[in-house]
């Protein structure tokens, strides 16, 4: 199962861990959310036949990026995604990282997967 924490975490870091990056990644998810389920939602209101498919399809990946965005916000105070990657072999976690953003384009999967490590 996906670690939503771990995932962002590692995206945010990169290979050098700079601030600049950090803030690219958040602004990514946060677009990847808004521009996702807002695409999705015209897709769905103006379309039919496979158009529907698209637009489902685009709300699923965008509710993917909310909690990826939520731990981004979290781990961008002061300390808190070095102490999340304390430990860590960081090229494996980075490798780790880039197969599991595959999980992004299967609709739901990160929500579901965050909703379940909650629990």
């Amino acid at each position: 199962m996906v670690n939503v924490r771990r995932l962002a975490a590692a995206d945010m870091w990169g290979t050098k861990g700079s601030p600049r990056r950090r803030k690219i990644i958040r602004v990514e998810f946060w677009a990847g959310a808004i521009g996702c389920v807002l695409l999705g939602g015209i897709t769905l209101a103006t379309a039919s036949g496979w158009g529907l498919v698209l637009g489902a399809w685009l709300v699923g990946v965008g509710i993917n990026y909310v909690p990826l965005a939520i731990s981004a916000e979290s781990l961008s105070r002061p300390g808190a995604l070095e102490r999340e990657l304390e430990g860590t072999d960081l090229m494996r976690e980075l490798r780790r990282a880039g197969v599991q953003q595959l999980w992004i384009a299967v609709p739901l999967a990160v929500a579901l997967a965050a909703l379940v490590s909650r629990q």
